[in-house]
């Protein structure tokens, strides 16, 4: 039997940030990194754009680019089948068993579908899946797409010849992230041809080195590692249709129905047409909303969330869970059971949060719960957890992305039912910029920026100070005004 101080399972951003953590603290650890695919996501080119801003390249890379820079990691490509935590052994899926001093579980998350069973239906998590989109999309003309959270979102700006129908069940698109504003603000974007990405373009991109071909993924039923940034960007995403852009979305409805050919002509129920084409269309499926309409299309994207990937762990050990499923962890990212911790989307927070942060499950935060779980772990191998601390990075929301082609900045309780109990400031300027800040008590509680406002950093003190800015009034967005000279 193998024996490892740490063992960590899974070589998605939390797993394999987690790993380095460890190596980069203590270069005589033994570690062992266990994944269940023959890649692992590595993070390259990290730029901290500002205290808590971070933009970075993701890669998938071969086990040699981590094992070259860290002669104390294993990495192996194996499926972990159970625990016995009694015994602190791994079990994996050809019989190896491996002992562990400190375990670190990073098996993300996977995509929730509205069927698990119907060849029609797609989610998209990791890149398996979404070159399984790209080529069903090559002969289609048409798409549902169902959810209202970030990868629903690319996916409707990045789709081209190919009509899209977009069901969510929300008031206004993009809910997760957006308030109704700024969801009007975007609108007018979604129908546009999409714009040629700019040379110079400053965010970072998602990149895949090619698989190796003597290596097999051990089990079909494996998810990789979730989507990073920019994802979309570099790949074909279009469609057979000859219409260049096209999308249709269904408000505040759900799926109701996922019906085949013959059912649906057993329900004599007429679809709505698009113009896709003038003949008649055959459809291989069909979708019924709540709202009665029914629509044809070529397959159906699922993008309604994720749920945390727990299930073998909770038939090895009684493991505690949050509210959203995930192993709950403590603020060293402790799990319920000794010497086992647990970091990025599998897990749930379940410590004392500070006022102006939350989980999210993001690629930000699963990098920056990895590193955190890197230093728990040493900590408590070495007895001084007395020490820890917790992370700065706990302190505040921040994420960065971009949607639409245009940069997009959250900061603090950003969400639409902060903005709707507080007063507001926005700032809008058609096609080029949205700003909104909400103030709680005269303080900044949380900021959405849309475009290149450059405003984060200021915004970001202002937040974590708490300093009254009632006196500023509307001014506070003056663009007139260099803000940041009165806060410096």
């Amino acid at each position: 039997m193998e024996n490892y101080q740490f063992v960590v399972i899974g070589g998605g951003i939390s797993g394999v940030t987690c790993v380095e953590s460890i190596a980069t603290f203590d270069s005589t650890a033994r570690i062992l990194l266990l994944t269940g695919t023959p890649l692992i996501k590595a993070i390259t080119n990290y730029v901290k754009v500002s205290k808590f801003l971070e933009e970075f390249d993701i890669e998938e890379k071969p086990f040699s680019y981590l094992a070259e820079q860290y002669p104390n990691l294993v990495i192996k490509n194996q499926v972990v089948e159970r625990l016995d935590t009694d015994k602190q052994i791994i079990v994996c899926s050809d019989n190896t068993q491996i002992h562990y001093d400190k375990l670190c579980i990073c098996t993300g998350a996977r995509p929730k579908l509205l069927s698990n069973t119907n060849p029609y239906v797609l989610g998209i998590r990791d890149t398996e899946t979404v070159e399984s989109f790209q080529k069903k999309l090559l002969t289609a003309k048409q798409i549902v797409i169902v959810g209202n959270g970030g990868i629903a979102t690319e996916l409707v700006y990045e789709v081209e010849h190919c009509s899209v129908i977009w069901a969510i069940k929300d008031e206004h698109i993009s809910t997760t992230f957006f308030d109704e504003a700024a969801a009007r603000f975007f609108l007018d974007r979604i129908q546009i041809v999409k714009e040629k990405q700019k040379l110079n373009e400053k965010r970072r991109k998602y990149e895949v080195t090619n698989q190796p071909t003597n290596v097999e993924i051990s089990s079909s039923n494996i998810c990789g590692g979730a989507l990073g940034p920019d994802w979309a960007a570099n790949r074909s995403m279009k469609g057979a249709s000859s219409e260049s852009r096209q999308v249709h979305i269904e408000y505040e409805v759900e799926v109701k129905n996922i019906l085949t050919p013959e059912q649906y002509q057993q329900r004599q129920h007429p679809i709505e047409n698009l113009p896709v084409s003038q003949e008649e269309q055959q459809w291989p499926v069909y979708v019924e909303l709540t709202n009665g309409k029914m629509f044809g299309c070529d397959f159906i994207v699922s993008a309604i969330g994720v749920t945390p990937n727990v299930e073998m762990f909770l038939k090895s050990a009684n493991f505690t869970l949050g509210i959203d499923g995930g192993l709950l962890v403590d603020e060293t990212m402790r799990t319920s059971i000794k010497n086992i911790f647990a970091c990025g989307d599998v897990c749930t927070a379940g410590w004392t949060l500070a006022e102006h942060w939350f989980q999210m499950r993001l690629w930000s935060q699963a990098r920056q719960m990895g590193h955190y779980a890197g230093k728990c772990m040493l900590a408590y191998a070495h007895n001084e957890q007395d020490s820890l601390t917790m992370d700065f990075c706990f302190e505040l929301f921040a994420h960065t992305t971009k949607f639409f082609n245009m940069k997009v900045v959250l900061l603090g309780n950003y969400h639409e039912n902060d903005m709707k109990k507080y007063e507001n400031l926005i700032r809008m300027t058609p096609g080029e910029e949205y700003i909104r800040v909400t103030l709680k008590d005269g303080r900044v509680h949380g900021c959405v920026f849309i475009g290149d406002t450059e405003l984060e950093e200021t915004f970001e003190n202002l937040i974590l100070n708490q300093i009254d800015v009632s006196a500023f009034g509307e001014t506070l967005l003056d663009p007139n005004i260099d803000i940041a000279d009165y806060f410096d």
